[in-house]
């Protein structure tokens, strides 16, 4: 690990966000503030409208021509049962206090249950390699975020709240498909984490099972969350490996949506 990415995981070292920070009775220090993202620049400033394009005007398509079809996002990306929906920032669960229709149990915690069995492999995958590794954290209820949530704006008010907590409908634990893992070093769901045998393993193994790092390094004007190296995302094996291979460093690019680094004006909280 280079000096000044370093010096940023200790900077860092104890904000907890997306949803995966304790209660307000547990608090860790003060995270840092949010951070601020530039949107992107407009490519026609407003004024200067682009140049018409040269040449005749384009004729009407024939009677029988095919109309160029435009393609429309991936409905599941929004369908909350699916294992491919986006839940960020931008992106609430519709209905929001949706929950899913089966949870299992793994070692204390519920997932669903495409989750569960492959949280099940990675963990035995994970020992059988020598690796200490346990889930801190699964499935949440909306009615168990708005409790959390409350907490952490009553102790710290909004602003400071969004960057610990996830307003509720908003959090990935409440579909059921992500989990937070961790090695009882004392590093559990703070950043030192990253410097683990537990981290390395399943940033590395992790797909084969189905399973992403959903908040990665530098990607916080993306995704919204600063990085949680311990906080994974069950996509599938099939889909987990094609993002792999894209090299797309978040699910909002490799599902080709817009960044989601803060809430919408309109958003509940």
């Amino acid at each position: 690990m280079d000096a000044a990415r370093a010096g940023a995981l200790l900077l860092a070292a104890s904000v907890l966000v997306a949803g995966c920070a304790p209660g307000p009775g547990g608090a860790p220090p003060a995270p840092p503030g949010p951070s601020v993202t530039t949107p992107a620049p407009d490519p026609s400033p407003a004024g200067s409208a682009p140049a018409p394009p040269s040449g005749p005007a384009p004729s009407a398509p024939g009677p029988g021509a095919v109309p160029e079809r435009v393609p429309e996002p991936r409905p599941d990306l929004g369908d909350p049962a699916s294992l491919a929906v986006v839940v960020n920032k931008q992106r609430p669960l519709d209905p929001q206090d949706w929950a899913p229709a089966a949870l299992e149990d793994v070692e204390g915690h519920l997932l669903r249950p495409e989750a569960a069995a492959a949280a099940r492999a990675l963990l035995a995958a994970a020992r059988a390699d020598g690796v200490p590794i346990r889930i801190v954290s699964g499935y949440r209820s909306f009615a168990e975020q708005s409790g959390t949530y409350a907490g952490w704006v009553a102790q710290k008010g909004r602003e400071a709240a969004d960057t610990v907590s996830a307003r509720p409908g908003h959090s990935e634990h409440q579909t059921g498909l992500a989990m937070d893992v961790g090695d009882g070093s004392g590093c559990d769901l703070r950043v030192c984490f990253d410097g683990t045998a537990a981290a390395a393993w399943v940033a590395e193994h992790g797909p084969e099972h189905g399973f992403v790092l959903r908040y990665p390094w530098g990607e916080h004007g993306i995704t919204g969350y600063w990085y949680e190296p311990w906080h994974l995302r069950y996509l599938g094996p099939e889909r987990a490996r094609e993002l792999v291979r894209s090299g797309a460093a978040t699910l909002e690019e490799f599902s080709g949506l817009s960044p989601a680094p803060d809430y919408g004006p309109s958003a509940p909280g």
